[in-house]
């Protein structure tokens, strides 16, 4: 298991939402006893902010800046790249149906697919990125290329199974990538992750044309996205968690 992995996951754990928010309720009572009138302010201002990043409404103010950075691929046969460079997104560990194995999650799978689509579009070359930082048999880039060939009938080139993070991503993919003579690539990930992406692989000197996928913001809204959903606190989630990723990367 990575320390680097561990860390951002704890890290990540207590500052962001759910469990921020209850530390933050909290922390709330506990002053409520000596200060009364700050400790019920800060109470019930972690309920409203739970309550807000449960819904869309709340879910797009953090979300829909991100994924309005970078706009969909829509002519990728013009891109002028040579090659695909597609990252990981999670596992589904032990998943019965599959034997037991480790499959892509379904934000892996997202991106999988597209990635698949952009290939039959541009016939390029097809690189996968993701490791193994939980301390997995099988690397994320190694699951992901399975289901390329097996299951979307397209090849893969490279296998990057070294990286626990996006940084990494970008690092060992560029030296893969440097060492075939490829500067400029078409990158998939999520519409929300994009731009830490796009700064990491541009950071290594490589020409990048960004295609996302998973745009929250353009889904067809109702009347229940104003309700409270486990649904939205998880974009809100994914969301606080690039924001933090891009101060993060801003101090380093």
């Amino acid at each position: 298991m990575s320390a680097g992995w561990l860390f951002n996951t704890v890290a990540g754990s207590l500052l962001l939402p759910p469990f921020s928010f209850v530390c933050l309720c909290a922390l709330g009572l506990l002053l409520r006893r000596k200060w009364p009138r700050t400790g019920m302010t800060l109470a019930w201002l972690s309920l409203a902010l739970l309550t807000l990043f449960s819904t869309r409404p709340g879910a797009m103010l953090v979300a829909r800046p991100l994924e309005a950075m970078h706009a969909p691929l829509l002519v990728p046969e013009h891109a002028g790249a040579q090659a695909i460079v597609v990252l990981g997104g999670g596992r589904q560990a032990n998943a019965p149906e599959y034997g037991g194995g480790d499959e892509p999650n379904l934000r892996s799978l997202a991106r999988v697919r597209y990635g698949a689509r952009l290939q039959r579009v541009t016939g390029l070359p097809i690189l996968v990125s993701g490791g193994a930082p939980e301390g997995a048999a099988r690397s994320e880039a190694a699951l992901m290329a399975s289901v390329l060939k097996t299951e979307f009938g397209v090849p893969v080139r490279w296998v990057e199974g070294a990286s626990d993070n996006t940084a990494q991503n970008a690092y060992y993919s560029a030296t893969l990538l440097r060492q075939a003579g490829i500067r400029r690539i078409i990158l998939v990930t999520d519409a929300m992750h994009m731009a830490r992406a796009y700064r990491s692989f541009t950071a290594q000197g490589l020409d990048v044309v960004p295609a996302p996928t998973m745009f929250y913001s353009q889904e067809r809204g109702n009347a229940a996205d104003w309700l409270p959903a486990a649904r939205w606190l998880h974009v809100s989630d994914y969301a606080l968690h690039e924001w933090l990723g891009r101060l993060w990367y801003a101090l380093r």
